[in-house]
């Protein structure tokens, strides 16, 4: 499987990622710095997380309207799968990439620890490799976490089932509108979701929850 990551000023968890898709894929990333207008021809794109452009104005704001996004928009529609994590997430709504949008946590604090997620829609290439309804540790980190969307959009998400992950066991650690952690877009090869899997890959970590998401992606997009 052939991967890109989008490198924007301002994101720290590129080698995290890079790190992560190389020891599940076997294959080195392809990185993109924001100002470049071409990707490789690959079969995913990664935006991770960070503080893009220092989270000015709002979460994702900026990095959404870099010259490389434009691209990242263009591949999407011709079916390429996109994921994007955290900020990523963050950036991929402001493009227009995926419903909703994402504010302040609820408590208004940087939320660092291990939650527990539910997978709530497993027949998706990014989740495939879990159990319906399994129940995952993941890490999460951040300040802007807290997904909405107005009743409308939500009931279309909902009934299209695109939301994938929501936080589980009664733990929503930012206020986001039924516990969602994680939605693609309509036709399901665009992905977001806040927690960070690429930091649960191996047993150094603490555990290898977060590989099914790669595994996942691994198993569709292989012949």
């Amino acid at each position: 499987m052939k991967s890109a990551v989008i490198l924007c000023p301002g994101l720290n968890r590129d080698r995290d990622m890079l790190y992560a898709l190389e020891q599940i894929t076997g294959q080195k990333p392809a990185t993109v710095w924001h100002t470049d207008t071409d990707i490789p021809d690959v079969d995913l794109i990664v935006i991770p997380g960070g503080f893009s452009y220092g989270d000015y104005l709002r979460a994702g704001a900026i990095a959404a309207r870099s010259p490389v996004l434009q691209e990242v928009i263009a591949r999407a529609a011709r079916g390429v799968h996109v994921l994007g994590v955290c900020n990523g997430f963050q950036i991929l709504t402001e493009a227009g990439l995926l419903p909703g949008a994402l504010m302040r946590n609820a408590g208004l604090k940087f939320i660092c620890k291990e939650i527990e997620l539910e997978t709530v829609n497993a027949k998706t290439a990014f989740s495939n490799a879990f159990r319906q309804g399994e129940v995952w540790r993941c890490p999460i980190a951040h300040h802007d976490g807290n997904y909405f969307a107005d009743a409308e959009t939500l009931k279309a998400i909902e009934d299209n089932g695109q939301v994938v992950f929501r936080y589980a066991n009664g733990c929503n650690p930012n206020g986001s509108i039924n516990d969602i952690a994680g939605v693609m877009n309509k036709a399901g090869n665009v992905l977001g979701m806040m927690p960070h899997p690429e930091n649960l890959i191996e047993d150094l970590q603490g555990g290898t929850d977060g590989r099914k998401i790669f595994e996942s992606l691994l198993g569709q997009l292989v012949a």
